[in-house]
Formats: structure tokens, C-alpha cells, sequence
């Protein structure tokens, strides 16, 4: 770590490329669009896109124009890129001018769209349908409509997608729903096939590529199973996915403790005994989150140290027991691997009942991030 640095966010671009692979397996005969919207959940984007592709992904996957851009201004020339968010006016024209293909969910945004264009453009529009996600989409019944007037303003229709709610939910009411969503989806599909030969019919998040190969169509849309997450909440091993950041800090104060001394705002810790505290320059504004206060753990020497005290926005605090030898410049792990142990964003998500999407978006520019491998 730079002598300089708080903490750094090192990127491991071998294991991303290893994910890409295994759902690009997963995957069969589908292609594997990467999404590497919100900065690759935290990654850094570029870097995560080119591994991505390495790793076997075919196209890119955004929220935003801005995003697009940033992949173009790196170079990312040739590669497709989709667009999955609404768009203003002027954004579709920025969108164009990228070369993008954009997500169409109702008549107003296909206005917008093709009042963006200029006489030469063709936009390739995929058409989004809501089967119950009921955020994006247009109805199942007005999708061909919206298709065909797309076409008739001068767009090109390549795609058709929609959005599972449940694909990561495996027990309960709502584990069933995301078929009920994929039996209202492929039943508007072969009219699309034959009024639109060739067009990319795709639903499947990270979750549907693994939970079930006959969700994944023509392409699948992954995400958070790209950065070794679990999108299903549990061990990213269980399904042969490498965690891709490891988020370290260091020791940067040890000051010894008598009992019932206390640490941080509102003394909401107290030492029980005489014990060795830490302090390491990361807070909320670095993307530890507040609600980790007095139930978080660090992994320092090896072993998990808890986090005594509240979150600071630059500081937190963590107990090293009485026996502690540290005195200050020993590696912290907040995300990763020391020793034999391992903290990964999926357990801190479910200890702060969040997903690990939350966690690595959370992990702020302060951050510096180092791609590696």
C-alpha cells in the first residue's frame, strides 16, 4: 500500500476475468453482456470492462450516458454498449453520438429518442417489458405495438428483455415468480422471432444464469457475480466465483486502554478491561458504513478484531485485546483476505441486512483503487 494512501481498493483483474468465464459457461450457447454500470459496482469500470471481455463477455451493459462515455474515452470503440436506464433528450443525442443501444420501455421515451436523431441515424433500440419487475417496461400486450412503431420511425429493433424481481430468491412465496415472469415472457417471443429475425431476446441477471440455463436466451445480463459476489447472499465459492476486490488500511495509532475508558462519539464503548485500541483512517466517507458501529469486524494479524465505537466519517476504531503486539502500521483488511481468514462483501451485507451490491457501490473515490493481474 502507498505510504500515502488511507486505504486502497485493490481490483483483481485475473479473478474477474475468471467470473466472466464461468458465467459466460453458465451462459451455454447465450452471449454474456458484462454490467458494468455505477463505476462496476464500485471497480472501476474500463479496467472491469476490458477483463470482462477478456474473460469471454461479447457486449457492455450501462445506466447512464455519462457511463457510455467513459467506456468510449478509453478506448472501448468497437464493443457494443446498451443503455438500460431512461434517457432525457439531449442525453439520447450523446447516446447516438456514442454508438450506444438503448433500453425503449413506452412511446414517450421512443419520442424522445428519435427526436434526438438526425437524418442519417438508425437508433437500435431494445424493447423492455415488464412481466413484474413494475419499474420499466411496457405491458406484455403493447410490446410488439411499441416495436413496430419504433421500426416504422426509422429504428432499428435488435432487442427484447425484461427484468426478473425473485431471481435471487430461492425459498419462500416468491421463489416460483421469476418462472411465472419467463412463461409471460417467451410467450410474446416467437411474434417478435418473426416479425424481427435476428433480433437478442434476453432476461437473465447474475442470479438467473446460475439458478436456471433455461432463463438464459440469447444473452444474459451479468452484474454483481462479475465481482465475485454471490448474488444469491452466500459463499461466492459455492458457485465458483473469486471475490474480486480486497479493500485494505492500516493500523495507523494503537494506544493502550484502562477498563471503562471509552472510544469514538456518544461513548457508546467502553473497555471492559485494559485492552490495546486501534485506530485506522477510514470512516462512512470511505464507504464504511455507520451501522457498523460496534458490530463490525477487521481482519488484523490474521485474526477478526471487532470495531468498538461509532463510525466516524474519517476514523474507525477496533479492539485488539489485552495480548495485542501491534503498535501501529500493521495491514488491515476491511474486504478480503489475511491469513487464513477471509471478510467478503457478502457477509458484511448480511450483517447490515443489505446486498453486497450496496457494499462495494458504497466503497467511495477517496479510496484509491489498484488494478491488478
Amino acid at each position: 500500500m502507498s505510504s500515502d494512501a488511507r486505504s486502497i481498493a485493490r481490483i483483481d483483474l485475473t479473478a474477474l476475468r475468471h467470473n466472466a468465464a464461468r458465467l459466460d459457461r453458465a451462459a451455454g450457447d447465450a452471449s454474456l453482456m458484462a454490467v458494468v454500470k455505477a463505476d462496476a459496482y464500485g471497480h472501476g469500470a474500463p479496467e472491469c470492462a476490458r477483463a470482462a471481455l477478456a474473460g469471454g463477455a461479447a457486449s457492455l451493459a450501462v445506466a447512464s450516458v455519462e457511463e457510455a462515455e467513459q467506456l468510449r474515452l478509453a478506448g472501448l470503440d468497437d464493443v457494443t454498449i446498451l443503455i438500460m436506464s431512461p434517457l432525457t433528450e439531449s442525453a439520447c443525442t450523446r447516446a447516438l453520438r456514442q454508438r450506444c443501444e438503448v433500453a425503449v420501455s413506452d412511446r414517450a421515451a421512443l419520442d424522445r429518442l428519435m427526436q434526438a436523431c438526425g437524418p442519417a441515424d438508425a437508433p437500435r433500440v431494445h424493447i423492455e417489458v415488464d412481466t413484474g419487475m413494475g419499474r420499466l417496461g411496457v405491458p406484455t400486450g403493447d410490446a410488439l405495438a411499441l416495436a413496430e412503431a419504433a421500426e416504422a420511425a426509422g429504428a432499428s429493433v435488435v432487442g427484447l428483455m425484461t427484468h426478473f424481481a425473485t431471481a435471487d430468491t430461492i425459498d419462500g412465496p416468491d421463489a416460483g415468480f421469476m418462472r411465472e415472469q419467463l412463461v409471460r415472457f417467451k410467450a410474446i417471443v416467437p411474434a417478435f422471432r418473426q416479425r424481427f429475425p435476428g433480433i437478442t431476446v434476453h432476461a437473465a441477471n447474475s442470479a438467473g444464469t446460475l439458478r436456471d440455463a433455461g432463463a438464459c436466451l440469447d444473452m444474459v445480463r451479468c452484474g454483481i457475480a462479475l465481482y465475485g459476489c454471490s448474488p444469491f447472499g452466500g459463499d461466492p465459492t459455492a458457485d465458483d466465483l473469486v471475490p474480486v476486490m480486497a479493500w485494505t488500511s492500516r493500523l495507523s495509532l494503537v494506544k493502550h486502554f484502562a477498563s471503562r475508558e471509552s472510544v469514538g462519539y456518544g461513548r457508546t464503548w467502553r473497555a471492559a478491561r485494559g485492552t490495546w485500541i486501534g485506530t485506522i483512517p477510514v470512516g462512512y466517507a470511505d464507504g464504511f458504513a455507520r451501522d457498523l458501529s460496534n458490530r463490525g469486524e477487521v481482519l488484523v494479524g490474521g485474526r477478526r478484531v471487532p470495531v468498538v465505537g461509532t463510525v466516524s466519517m474519517d476514523l474507525i476504531t477496533v479492539d485488539l485485546g489485552p495480548e495485542a503486539t501491534e503498535r501501529g502500521g500493521e495491514e488491515v483488511v476491511i474486504i478480503g483476505a489475511q491469513g487464513t481468514d477471509r471478510i467478503t462483501a457478502d457477509e458484511i451485507a448480511r450483517l447490515r441486512g443489505t446486498i453486497s451490491y450496496e457494499v462495494t457501490c458504497a466503497v467511495s473515490p477517496r479510496v484509491a483503487r489498484v488494478h491488478e493481474g
